[in-house]
């Protein structure tokens, strides 16, 4: 068995070893190289605007058996497409095409999709820059634009 270099003059030996396999640390990888500012939709800022473009619904995984509402966004920013999930009872009733919404991150494991929906990695929480919560509860009624 190889053992680690022990030794007078072995601090740069073992300095620069540490460096080289620091790279197959995923998480060291993605950080050091920006990785995730790069592939994210929003680069890397929490919340982004951004405009309906039309509504969908997505069926949820096994062993659930639902149609989750979803909306289709362009961000203002970018201008790319992304899926957000809508969340709360006929909370899709609120959103129509052309409104202004702000989408956030939906809190999955690692950045990826959270519970049963597949592939949607964001989630609706205003509408006309009123809380989405709020409409559905009947606090507020929804702006005109």
């Amino acid at each position: 068995m190889a053992n680690k270099s022990n030794g007078l003059n072995t601090g740069k030996k073992l300095k620069d070893k540490r460096k080289r396999f620091r790279w197959n640390n995923k998480w060291y990888t993605r950080r050091t190289l920006n990785l995730k500012a790069k592939s994210d939709p929003l680069k890397g800022s929490p919340q982004a605007k951004a405009i309906v473009l039309e509504k969908t619904q997505r069926e949820a995984k096994q062993p659930n058996s639902a149609m989750r509402k979803c909306v289709v966004v362009q961000l203002i920013k970018n201008g790319k497409k992304i899926a957000a999930f809508v969340p709360g009872y006929n909370a899709i009733k609120m959103i129509n095409e052309h409104d202004e919404v702000v989408v956030e991150c939906i809190g999955g494991a690692m950045g990826k999709s959270k519970g049963d929906i597949p592939g949607i990695r964001w989630q609706v929480i205003k509408v006309n820059d009123q809380s989405l919560n709020a409409l559905i509860r009947g606090k507020i009624e929804k702006g005109r634009r």
